[in-house]
Order: structure tokens, then C-alpha cells, then sequence
């Protein structure tokens, strides 16, 4: 207990209930629910908190942030287990685990490989808590001194940074995928003079959209289709003994630990991009740190743990906007930042005033959720792979069900049980066309915080657009903005190929 009072968590109610029993228990369970939602083909840690934020309605808000943070963790570590076992990625964020995963699992080394990942998660995810301590107040502290031109810049960096890193291919479609969600977080009436918008005379559609069937529907839905589309036959898991990592092991990738940690919270912190970005970031920097880089692919322990060290790392660098400025790091921060508002808790610069401890709340709850994961993932690794057995004939129903009980449980409208299956049809098109869903989200959740404060920023104004050249934090963003765009065009590369060239010119 004196350690945890050393960081504030005894001082108020999240004190009584972390030491309950009960709310233990809630974290042991739902910490196991996200590792059989990241475990499980097809299934995200994103739709596990989606689902999961429905049911946490009628909790505390203490109890619930303990289950949607057990959630988040437990998903994210949880997708390791099908790639090293199946060479199916559970989740996006453990793919790159994948490449070496596997083949050491077809060395007889599972157990080993398996233990691994639960130990880097875990470490992963401490260190990103201890950023969340150390980095969220001092943001805050800054953030306090935005106008509201600064946050009508700062949420449409957000949507367009998350579509220029997460688009596969044409840059494009990721800043469209961005927009449509912008559009689609405005219909409705607004907040400042209560005018409908895009509504066409549907009094379902004056209070907007709601944002848990939207997601619910854009992360659901495709996956459902997409995993009855391509089913097929559970393949054959592979056997492993031990499963009790080497600290030897772990000693000696101390360095790549480190350097992944690092990586995962500095890319969780980029608005939209997410766990399966840092994954292989990380893969790819301890390829290119390493003395053997050709054993990558074949079976290498410091790629296993590079991976899972840094995708666990990038939760808490996703809290550090999430908590500071109001702005996910990530998809699944993006449905947490959802699950907050659903019970009154605004993110942003004042969330330090109106709620001084949540910060060190959140990163109590992580450090728990952690050693949770850990003793979850090494004693019930062998029991928690046969999820991966049942056929997706099966489960798949019983995943479409959860969706329509959580998009209908939150307001009892039937009409959202239609905006769920409308918007999951609309986000399987665009998938299968090749656009990124992360930046659509974003632009859902940032939608209104842009479109309230440029509205704002302009009356008050009067219609001018100079004060964001007489700010300074408002023009560093509006630059950063600029650039970001003018980078992907061709006049931009071909300027900085020639002055490159140049550059080289002059050293030979």
C-alpha cells in the first residue's frame, strides 16, 4: 500500500476500490476477456472496448475505467497467441509478431516464445504508464493556453496526420476517410444555435449520431463479414512446455526493450496511428539495430520482443493526447475517449482542474492491468489458446449479437441498430477499396471539437482569420498543417529531391 500511496492512488474513491475485492476481480476479468478478444482471429482490442463500454453504462465511472483499461491491455497482448501459434495475426498490432513468432513455435520453442511476449508486454506497458505520469500534466499545463482557433488546428492535424500515416497506398484516401467522418460528426443539430443540419427532416437524426453504434458498426461489422468471407478451417495449434520466460533473456534484450518502449509511446502519441504501426516500427529498428539481421524471419527472440514490447508501449503513449488535448492516439483510445464522455469525463487541458487525480488514476489502473496480464498470460496460456479452435461459424453470430445488444443498450433506439449495420456496410466498401478506417474515426470523435471551436473562434473574431497568424502555438499548427499536406505532393519531392542533390554535390 505504501507504494501505490507514493503516486496519490489511495488519496480519494479509486483508493477503496482498487483494495476490493470485487473490483480486483473486475480487472482479472476483464484483462482476460481482452487477451480472448485479442486472441481470437478477426476480433480487435478496438471492438473488445466498444462492446465492452455499453455494458460498463450503469457502473462507476472508477469501475468502468478499470474494465475498459483491463480491455484495452489485455487485447493487445491477447493477439500474440494466434500469431505465434496459428501465423494468424490475432490483432493488427501483433502482425509483425508474426515473422518470427511462428517459426519458433514450429522449433518446439511456443512456450518460450509465449512467455516472451507476456513478459515485454507487460514491461512495455509500464513504461508507457510512466510517460503517462510524467508527460500528460505538463501538456495539460500548455494546452491551458489554447483558444479555441488552437483547438480547431490541433483537431484537424489530428485527422490529417492519422490519414497521411495510415493510408496503404494513395495519401488521399486516407484525408478523405478523415472527412467523411468530419461530415458525418456534424449532422445533427448543432451545439452553439441549435440548427439542424443534414438531418432531412428525421427527428432521429437532431441529436447526431451516436458515437458507440457508429463505432460499434465500423469495427464490428467488417470484421464480421470479412472473417465469414475468408473462414477456414481452424488450423493446428502448435504444443509448447515451459512457458516461465528466461530473465536471462530479458537482461540481455534490455536495450531493444528500451529502445521499443520508446517507439511505441512516441508513435501512440501521433493522433489515429496506432498499436499496429509501432509493432512495426519497432520490428523494423531492431532489424536494422541488429548484429544478425538475416536471422529475422527465422525464428529471433529480439524481434518477438521488440514487437509485443513496443505495441503494449504505444497504449500509454496514446493516453498522453488522449488525457492531455481531448485527441486519441489510437482506435481503441478512440473508443476509451467515447467510453469517457458516455460517463461525464471530459479529456483536455482541464481535466487536471476538474478531476486533479485522474491522470495518476489511469496510470495506476495500467500498472495493474499490466501485472494482471502477466499473471493471466503465464499461467493460463495453455487453456486460453483453445478459443482459438472454435470455428468461426460459431463465433462469429455470437460477436454479430454482442453488437446489436451494445448499439441498441445505450439509448433503446432502433434506429441506431440501423445506423450500426449502415455504417458497417459503408466502412466494409471502403476498406475493400483500399481507404484507412482509423482517420474516418478520428474525424467521428474530432468532429465536434473542430467544428465548435472554428464556430466559436469566428465569432468572437468576427469573421477573421488573422488571429491565427498572430498566435503563435495557432501558426506553428496551421505551418505543421500546411507541410504535412504539401509533402505528398510532387512539386514538394521533387524540390527536396533536388536540393538533396545538391547538398550531395557540395560534400563530394
Amino acid at each position: 500500500m505504501n507504494f501505490f500511496s507514493q503516486f496519490g492512488i489511495f488519496s480519494n474513491s479509486m483508493g477503496a476500490v482498487l483494495i476490493n475485492p470485487s473490483a480486483m476481480l473486475l480487472l482479472f476479468g476483464s484483462v482476460f476477456m481482452g487477451i480472448m478478444f485479442g486472441a481470437t482471429p478477426g476480433l480487435t482490442a478496438t471492438l473488445g472496448v466498444a462492446l465492452l463500454t455499453t455494458l460498463t453504462y450503469g457502473m462507476t465511472t472508477n469501475l468502468a475505467l478499470i474494465a475498459l483499461l483491463g480491455v484495452y491491455v489485455g487485447g493487445v497482448y491477447g493477439g500474440s497467441y494466434a500469431s505465434i501459434l496459428l501465423n494468424i495475426p490475432g490483432t493488427a498490432a501483433s502482425a509483425a509478431t508474426a515473422l518470427d513468432g511462428y517459426p519458433l513455435a514450429c522449433k518446439g520453442e511456443a512456450g518460450k516464445a509465449l512467455g516472451l511476449t507476456t513478459t515485454s508486454s507487460a514491461i512495455g506497458t509500464i513504461i508507457g504508464m510512466l510517460f503517462v505520469v510524467g508527460l500528460a500534466p505538463a501538456i495539460s499545463k500548455i494546452a491551458l493556453q489554447f483558444t479555441s482557433f488552437e483547438f480547431f488546428l490541433l483537431a484537424f492535424f489530428g485527422i490529417i496526420i492519422s490519414g497521411t500515416l495510415t493510408s496503404p497506398d494513395l495519401v488521399y484516401k486516407g484525408w478523405i476517410a478523415g472527412f467523411l467522418g468530419l461530415f458525418l460528426s456534424v449532422i445533427g443539430r448543432d451545439q452553439l444555435q441549435f440548427y439542424p443540419r443534414f438531418t432531412f427532416g428525421l427527428s432521429d437524426l437532431d441529436g447526431g449520431l451516436d458515437i458507440v453504434p457508429v463505432l460499434i458498426g465500423a469495427f464490428g461489422i467488417p470484421q464480421i463479414i470479412q472473417v465469414i468471407r475468408d473462414s477456414q478451417k481452424p488450423q493446428e495449434t502448435k504444443k509448447f512446455t515451459r512457458i516461465l520466460p528466461e530473465f536471462k533473456t530479458i537482461i540481455k534484450n534490455i536495450p531493444t526493450i528500451i529502445r521499443s518502449s520508446l517507439i511505441g509511446v512516441g508513435i501512440g502519441a501521433v493522433p489515429g496511428i496506432g498499436e499496429d504501426i509501432a509493432g512495426w516500427v519497432s520490428y523494423g529498428a531492431a532489424k536494422n539495430a541488429s548484429r544478425h539481421p538475416e536471422r529475422f524471419g527465422t525464428g529471433e527472440v529480439e524481434a518477438v520482443i521488440s514487437s509485443e514490447t513496443a505495441n503494449n508501449a504505444c497504449i500509454g503513449g496514446a493516453m498522453i493526447p488522449l488525457l492531455s488535448l481531448g485527441v486519441p492516439g489510437s482506435p481503441p483510445a478512440a473508443m476509451l475517449l467515447g467510453a469517457l464522455m458516455l460517463h461525464g469525463i471530459q479529456p483536455g487541458p482541464m481535466l487536471a482542474i476538474d478531476h486533479p487525480t485522474f491522470i495518476i488514476e489511469i496510470a495506476a489502473i495500467l500498472l495493474l492491468a499490466s501485472f494482471a496480464m502477466w499473471i493471466i498470460g503465464i499461467m493460463l496460456a495453455k487453456q486460453v489458446v483453445n478459443l482459438l479452435r472454435i470455428p468461426t461459424s460459431v463465433l462469429m453470430p455470437i460477436i454479430a449479437v454482442l453488437c446489436v445488444i451494445g448499439s441498441y443498450s445505450l439509448s433503446m433506439r432502433i434506429f441506431n441498430l440501423f445506423l450500426m449495420v449502415i455504417i458497417g456496410v459503408i466502412v466494409f466498401i471502403l476498406n475493400e477499396m483500399g481507404y484507412p478506417i482509423a482517420p474516418l474515426i478520428i474525424g467521428v470523435i474530432l468532429g465536434p471539437m473542430a467544428d465548435q471551436n472554428l464556430r466559436r473562434a469566428l465569432m468572437v473574431s468576427e469573421g477573421s482569420f488573422l488571429p491565427v497568424f498572430t498566435r503563435p502555438v495557432a501558426l506553428l499548427l496551421f505551418l505543421v498543417i500546411c507541410l504535412t499536406v504539401l509533402s505528398q505532393t510532387k512539386i514538394y519531392r521533387r524540390v527536396l529531391r533536388k536540393f538533396m542533390q545538391r547538398i550531395s554535390k557540395k560534400k563530394t
